[in-house]
């Protein structure tokens, strides 16, 4: 990941300086600035591989410009909050946030979450393939599934509706690729934060709920169920 750009949004100077270096010294290059203009200029400019940004910033919070970026591309972001507040966490999310990481945080950690939203999202552009067991006894031609009036083309890494293009972020085709592997499956948020955030340590299942609220509002509120105090199914 020696070419990876990282966009970091932080109006505390000693905070971005030092994570600035942390994320340089793994081989990262990171255009780092202290408010949320200066980071829509520099987004658009530079077109960074991922973006960090801090909820509260000046001149343009993190959460509106989380949408703003949403606006323009799905290049992944990781929103930063002092707080591990409830609205904070799901305004982020809701924006288009893939993930969130709370200040302070180990800088260890910190590479370890970007490159796990990295490897979403390379899988979810078509380079990781397609989960086994993809089609769940469901028609399947050409490597598209079907489940009502979606289509899911696991090749072309598109989605439909009603045959119209529905508009996935890469995170959210990863959802939708993982329940598409086993419909009519009950999924845990254990088993989707571990096989689609790519967790190897537990984590905030708040991230899984709010994603599959976003995806529900594109493929439909029915195609997903919610099996209380279990998870998720998709809907076959």
């Amino acid at each position: 990941m020696a070419d990876t750009h990282v966009l970091f949004v932080e109006d505390d100077d000693v905070i971005r300086e030092a994570t600035q270096l942390a994320l340089e010294r793994v081989g990262f290059t990171v255009t780092a600035v202290p408010d949320g203009l200066l980071g829509l200029d520099a987004f658009r400019a530079d077109r960074p591989d991922i973006a960090l940004l801090d909820v509260m910033v000046p001149g343009l919070d993190g959460v509106s410009l989380c949408r703003r970026i949403r606006d323009e591309s799905t290049v992944p972001v990781i929103m930063l909050s002092a707080r591990a507040d409830a609205i904070d966490v799901v305004l982020g999310l809701e924006a288009g946030a893939d993930d969130y990481v709370t200040k302070p945080f180990d800088g260890a950690v910190l590479v370890a979450r970007i490159r796990a939203v990295l490897r979403r999202f390379g899988h979810a552009a078509g380079t990781g393939g397609t989960p086994a067991g993809a089609g769940g006894g469901q028609d399947e031609s050409g490597g598209v599934l079907v489940f009502g009036d979606v289509e899911i083309d696991t090749e072309g890494m598109e989605v439909r509706r009603g045959g119209a293009h529905v508009g996935l972020t890469p995170t959210e085709m990863r959802l939708l690729l993982e329940f598409s592997s086993a419909p009519g499956t009950v999924l845990s948020r254990d088993r989707l934060l571990e096989r689609v955030w790519d967790y190897g340590w537990g984590g905030d299942t708040r991230v899984v709920d709010v994603h599959v609220q976003r995806l529900r509002t594109k493929i439909g509120q029915d195609r997903i169920e919610t099996v209380r105090g279990f998870g998720y199914k998709l809907r076959a």
